[in-house]
């Protein structure tokens, strides 16, 4: 389970790098960051739930802890991935810390909290545990 699980995380990426440049190009611009920003979370938010609501049962019935477990990696990599990205562009870690910084307004670490409960939101809700 847990490696199909990996498919579904992979389908997450090419969708959160769109809903930055929409947020960036389409919703700030228009919206303004105050309102543009809250709104990309929630659209992101959205988009994961929306591939576990349909990929998660076809990764089998498990146990509660298993989808604990698959949203526990999410996070991991989603961090993992994020860091890497983010020392690749050139960012240092202090600024890429600033991103989980909720106090400053910045909302992403909601984003990584949520796909890391996604899987289990999602298996419940489909009654596979």
């Amino acid at each position: 389970m847990i490696k199909k699980s990996l498919l579904i995380w992979l389908a997450i990426i090419p969708l959160a790098i769109l809903n930055g440049g929409l947020r960036q190009n389409v919703l700030n611009p228009m919206l303004g960051e105050k309102i543009g920003e809250p709104l990309s979370v929630v659209l992101l938010c959205a988009i994961i739930f929306i591939l576990c609501w349909f990929f998660i049962p076809r990764i089998g019935r498990g146990a509660a802890k298993t989808y604990w477990k698959i949203g526990f990696l999410w996070i991991i990599l989603t961090i993992l991935f994020e860091t890497g990205f983010g020392l690749l562009l050139g960012y240092g870690f202090a600024e890429l810390l600033k991103a989980y910084d909720i106090t400053s307004g910045n909302l992403w670490l909601i984003v990584v909290l949520f796909t890391g409960i996604a899987p289990y939101l999602s298996a419940k809700m489909k009654k596979l545990i």
